[in-house]
């Protein structure tokens, strides 16, 4: 009777990481919408830019910590001496491009709506791949693009209520962020990831935040608040962790088409958090971006010689969220605090 003991062990074992790694990763989503939530309710009394300064510090100050553990890599300070330094300067810049734009559209846009636009990047990841990557997109593929653009137009047309501002904002967060996955694609395997990861952190504090110092808050927070925003921006950089550790038990096929809990979750708390639900014609669209999203996420035969990929091998690393763990081939979480 132990023999076959043994073997139910052996068997449970991949069953039980899958769960494990699921479970992480709805963890992650979960700490994401709550993120984007509680910012969403900060700004109406903080600026986007000191927002972004104080998620920052706590980003920062986890991927140095992170760094500092693992000495394979060097102690925190030589991190600006890692390989591929234009790579990932030029990461840096497109994340703190998200960031900021993000950041800013959320003070006047609806979170439901601003989310969908938001995750229309993995859409615009593959419109590029082909120029940019030079893998192959087919018919299908291409369809579900269109799809999914159709569906932004849904949420964004003329006559709507939308601002155009943090309408245009939120496209550009969406393309940085496309640009973003790209060069995270470019990296995986060169820079180690507690590497990326602080280097990041480090060039987004100074980025994003540099214009903070311009629109301090006056008056000055008092400390429970203050160490509220802390709390937050430790919140996104330990949800990129539970990423890393989903992705390290389940293959990115099996939870890219999960990544879109994500948007239903900004829809639910829009509306009965923030009382503002999409109106119809917005929930179609939202609906377009999230079936051709998660479609173009499902796992498919890809041709072994075809020089370029099936839609999860252009889509593995863009299911669109722009904080996920750096280095890690995966449905779109990149390493983005």
């Amino acid at each position: 009777m132990k023999a076959p003991a043994a073997a139910a062990t052996v068997a449970d074992g991949p069953t039980t990481s899958v769960r494990n790694g699921i479970a992480l990763f709805l963890a992650a989503l979960c700490a994401f919408a709550t993120y984007d939530a509680f910012c969403k309710q900060m700004l109406a009394t903080y600026s986007s830019p000191f927002m972004n300064l104080t998620r920052y510090i706590a980003v920062s100050t986890i991927a140095l910590l992170w760094l500092a553990r693992d000495a394979r890599h060097g102690l925190p300070w030589r991190v600006w001496r890692a390989p591929h330094r234009r790579l990932l300067l030029a990461r840096s810049v497109a994340l703190a491009a998200v960031a900021t734009a993000f950041m800013t559209a959320l003070t006047i846009m609806p979170l439901a709506e601003a989310t969908a636009i938001y995750f229309t990047s993995p859409l615009i990841m593959v419109a590029l791949s082909p120029w940019l990557l030079g893998e192959r997109v087919g018919p299908m593929q291409w369809s579900a693009v269109i799809a999914g653009f159709a569906g932004m137009l849904l949420i964004v047309r003329p006559g709507g209520d939308l601002p155009w501002a943090g309408t245009v904002l939120m496209a550009i967060a969406a393309v940085c962020y496309a640009f973003f996955q790209l060069l995270t694609r470019r990296l995986s395997g060169l820079v180690p990831a507690p590497v990326q990861y602080a280097y990041m952190a480090l060039a987004c504090l100074v980025i994003t935040g540099t214009p903070a110092f311009f629109v301090l808050p006056s008056p000055w927070p008092e400390w429970p608040q203050l160490l509220l925003l802390l709390a937050g921006g430790a919140c996104s950089g330990l949800a990129q962790l539970l990423l890393l550790a989903a992705f390290r038990r389940v293959q990115a096929s099996v939870l890219a088409p999960l990544n879109y809990i994500q948007l239903m979750l900004a829809v639910l708390i829009s509306a009965f958090w923030f009382d503002r639900p999409p109106d119809a014609v917005a929930m179609a669209g939202i609906a377009l971006i999230i079936g051709s999203g998660a479609w173009l996420a499902l796992p498919r035969a890809r041709p072994a010689a075809d020089g370029g990929g099936s839609g999860v091998a252009i889509c593995e690393q863009a299911a669109a969220r722009r904080d996920p763990p750096p280095g890690v081939p995966h449905s779109g979480k990149s390493t983005a605090p």
